[in-house]
């Protein structure tokens, strides 16, 4: 049997008892019809992995009894992905798969074209923990408030190199670009930003070209959707400048078992 892959708040340690929430208790008991002493596996994004087994508690409560870790907490990419809104469904998918392309923050931002309002914060949470413990990463990434560009330029920190996807042509290809970067700028934090699906406005342009650490690319002859735009450019990132680059520990030939498969 699989062993069902969870996230949860607590610090986890050898012998504790790692409370569930109330739809993780259902989940594990109603959906994948676990029974008590069911095997799990824990991460909590500080403390590594952890092996644990199910205690049902009642009808519908239910905790982990944490055994030994089988991880390490390990150090991942400082990549930020600030991307405007789209609709609901595309923006699911961009939490999602940008969770397994290892960003460590989503950042919603408001354009001038943005055609979305409202973005559901919680429900993007949500997408990033479930798609965290299907793909095994030990991190679940910061889900933001919603942003305007201008508030967040403002705001942006001086050593974060920022990645521009230019969609008027006017950027060197994205391969090309980032292989000509020098070791500090390799070295660096940085984000990727996106347009909305009606592209920056004219004075957003000259916004993000005016950052001192900005890096304006093209990603080919295509127009791309915004959020193919979004994980073309994170898929490219990681090959050239994050973890695709290291050797890859193990191969998983069937995932872990998570709520993503229901």
């Amino acid at each position: 049997m699989s062993v069902s892959r969870l996230f949860v708040e607590a610090d986890l340690s050898a012998g504790i008892e790692a409370p569930l929430d109330e739809t993780q208790a259902h989940y594990l008991r109603h959906v994948m019809r676990r029974e008590e002493g069911a095997k799990l596996s824990l991460f909590n994004g500080r403390d590594g992995e952890w092996s644990a087994t199910l205690s049902l508690r009642g009808k519908k409560a239910a905790v982990a009894t944490v055994g030994a870790r089988t991880r390490e907490q390990g150090t991942e990419p400082d990549l930020w992905l600030c991307f405007a809104p789209v609709k609901r469904t595309r923006i699911d998918f961009i939490a999602e798969k940008a969770t397994e392309l290892g960003v460590s923050a989503l950042q919603p931002v408001l354009t001038q074209h943005t055609a979305v309002e409202r973005v559901n914060v919680e429900r993007l949470r949500a997408n990033a923990i479930e798609a965290a413990e299907q793909t095994e990463r030990l991190t679940v990434p910061e889900v933001r408030e919603p942003i305007g560009l201008g508030s967040l330029l403002d705001r942006w920190p001086a050593e974060r190199r920022l990645l521009m996807c230019d969609e008027t042509g006017g950027g060197p290809p994205i391969a090309e670009a980032l292989a000509q970067l020098d070791d500090a700028a390799r070295a660096a934090p940085w984000a990727i930003v996106i347009g909305p699906e009606g592209g920056f406005a004219a004075a957003e342009l000259a916004a993000l070209r005016r950052m001192s650490n900005v890096t304006a690319v093209g990603l080919g002859p295509r127009i791309l959707r915004a959020d193919t735009a979004a994980l073309a450019a994170l898929a490219c990132w990681q090959a050239l400048l994050g973890d695709w680059r290291r050797p890859t520990p193990r191969l998983v030939n069937d995932y872990r078992t998570s709520r993503l498969t229901t």
